[in-house]
C-alpha cells in the first residue's frame, strides 16, 4: 500500500517548497479530538481554551484514517501563503468539488453522513461552504494564530535546511533524507502506508510543504484538481513546545546530559531511530548512539516492528521523566 508520483524532466525541475498556515490550522483541529495522539504538542494542547469553540462538523471531516477534503487546505498559492489569502481560496472552491469531497470523507467514518451534523454537511454547498469557512477562521484566531510566529519559525527553519540539502545533492539527497516513509527512486517518489494512488506528474511539479502539527504522518495531495503536494512533519518538532527548564528537569539534564533528557522524555510513545532524528534535528548516528546509552541503563528499550527499531521508555524511564 502506497502512494507515488512519476516525475517527467520538466518536474524534476519544479521542486518547490511552501508555508501553510491554512493546513497547520486544519491538523491543529484534529488534535482536539480524543481519537488523537498529541504526540509533542501535549503542551500547546494542555493551554488552548477551548471555551466557546464548536468544531465538530469540522471535527467529522477529520478521520483519524481516511479522507480529509483536500479543498479544506488545498495546497498552498505561494511559498509564502497567508492564512487571509489561503481563506479566500477556500471560500472560493467550486460547489460539485466540495460536495464530491465531503460524499467521501463522511463515507470513511462508519454513520457519519446519516449523523445530524453529517445531514447539515451534505446539505446545499452554498450554505454549508461559508459555515466551514468560518469555522476555520475561528480555529486559526483561537489555535494557531496566538503561536504561528513559534510555528512558523520552525518551518522556515526546516525550508532553509531542506533547501540546503537540495542545493548540495539534489533530489537524490533532499528525499533520502526528508521523512522515513519517503523513496525516491528511477524518478519516482513513493509515500509508504495509506491507499494505493499514483500521479503522473506533467510539468506541474511537486509542492513540498512543512507541517508542526501533523506530527506523525506524510500526507499526499493526489488527486486532481489539486497541485501535487506531500506535506511532512518538520524537523525539529521535539522542541517546539521546550518549556524552561525546572528544577527536576535541569537535574535529568545534567545527569544524563540535554540530550538524553530530551530524547527519553520524547519516548512516551514508541519511536524509530530515524524519527527520532528527524524530529530533534540530529544525526542518526548520534541519537543511535545516545539510545544505546539509555538502553544499557535500562531507562528505554527496543522492538522490532517491521523492518524497524522502535524504542519506548521502561518504568525506570517513567519514573525519570517523572
Amino acid at each position: 500500500m502506497a502512494v507515488t508520483f512519476r516525475f517527467s524532466p520538466d518536474d524534476l525541475l519544479r521542486c518547490r517548497f511552501a508555508v501553510s498556515p491554512m493546513f497547520e490550522t486544519v491538523s491543529a483541529v484534529r488534535l482536539l479530538s480524543s481519537r488523537e495522539d498529541p504526540g509533542p504538542h501535549r503542551r500547546w494542547l494542555a493551554t488552548v481554551d477551548k471555551q466557546g469553540l464548536d468544531l465538530r462538523p469540522l471535527l467529522l471531516l477529520l478521520p483519524r484514517r481516511g479522507y480529509t477534503p483536500d479543498f479544506l487546505s488545498p495546497p498552498p498559492i505561494g511559498p509564502q501563503a497567508r492564512f487571509a489569502d489561503e481563506l479566500q481560496a477556500v471560500a472560493a472552491t467550486d460547489h460539485q468539488q466540495i460536495r464530491r469531497e465531503l460524499r467521501r470523507s463522511l463515507a470513511d467514518t462508519p454513520g457519519a453522513a446519516e449523523s445530524p451534523t453529517g445531514r447539515l454537511l451534505l446539505d446545499d454547498p452554498a450554505r454549508v461552504l461559508p459555515m466551514l469557512v468560518e469555522l476555520v477562521r475561528q480555529a486559526w484566531e483561537m489555535l494557531v494564530e496566538p503561536v504561528w510566529p513559534q510555528v512558523r519559525g520552525l518551518l522556515d527553519a526546516d525550508v532553509s535546511f531542506q533547501t540546503r540539502r537540495l542545493a548540495e545533492g539534489g533530489l537524490d539527497r533532499l528525499f533520502a533524507e526528508l521523512h522515513p516513509r519517503l523513496r525516491w527512486g528511477n524518478g519516482v517518489l513513493t509515500r509508504e502506508y495509506g491507499d494505493d494512488d499514483h500521479r503522473d506528474l506533467q510539468g506541474e511539479g511537486l509542492i513540498l510543504v512543512p507541517s508542526a502539527f501533523k506530527w506523525d504522518q506524510v500526507v499526499a495531495i493526489v488527486d486532481p484538481p489539486w497541485q501535487p503536494t506531500v506535506i511532512y512533519p518538520a524537523r525539529g518538532l521535539g522542541g517546539l513546545w521546550q518549556p524552561l527548564a525546572t528544577d527536576r528537569q535541569a537535574a535529568l539534564g545534567r545527569l544524563m546530559g540535554k540530550t538524553r533528557a530530551a530524547l527519553l522524555a520524547d519516548l512516551g510513545a514508541p519511536a524509530s531511530t530515524t524519527v527520532l532524528a528527524h524530529r530533534h534535528a540530529l544525526a542518526a548516528g548520534t541519537v543511535s548512539e545516545h539510545l544505546a546509552v539509555l538502553r544499557d541503563a535500562g531507562f528505554v528499550t527496543g522492538e522490532r516492528h517491521r523492518h524497524e527499531i522502535r524504542y519506548r521508555r521502561t518504568p525506570l524511564g517513567d519514573a525519570a521523566v517523572g
